[in-house]
């Protein structure tokens, strides 16, 4: 009687394993780089959610037509510290936690936010190089340092 296979040998298993390590080794480096590029594309859209959130403070502080008033009230009861008088930053957030970080909802426990008239935002736990940063003088989002090698 011919006698069935009962399973694999020994050395099938270990090539398989080999294998296994070797796709492994060289699938890595790719999934490791993805955290840099997912960091990435949260920064852009921070700096996208600062520019629509300037925009939009701007419009409701120009509709409301008190071009003194020092904040906007939001449609959800948000109130923004603004600039006033009629320069080029009349009527856009400050650069300040009541100002553009609620502006465009940032939150303490995702972004560390500092500094004025040039605000500086970083993911919390990231590198320092990944930045998105806000000026007030004229209400203009920089995200170059939302770069994939950067974050």
């Amino acid at each position: 009687m011919n006698k069935l296979h009962q399973g694999f040998t020994l050395i099938e298993l270990i090539v398989v394993i080999v294998i296994l390590g070797i796709l492994a080794a060289t699938a890595l480096p790719r999934f490791i780089n993805l955290q840099s590029d997912a960091r990435a594309a949260s920064m852009k859209g921070v700096a996208g959610s600062m520019r629509a959130a300037v925009e939009l403070v701007r419009g409701k502080w120009l509709v409301t037509g008190s071009t003194g008033a020092p904040t906007v009230t939001l449609s959800d009861g948000t109130t923004v510290d603004v600039g006033t008088g009629a320069g080029p930053n009349a009527g856009v957030p400050l650069a300040s936690a009541t100002g553009i970080d609620r502006a465009a909802g940032l939150s303490a426990t995702q972004y560390t936010c500092a500094g004025s008239p040039v605000r500086t935002c970083t993911p919390v736990g990231g590198p320092a190089g990944c930045t998105v940063t806000y000026d007030q003088a004229t209400g203009a989002v920089n995200d170059a340092g939302a770069a994939v090698g950067t974050c």
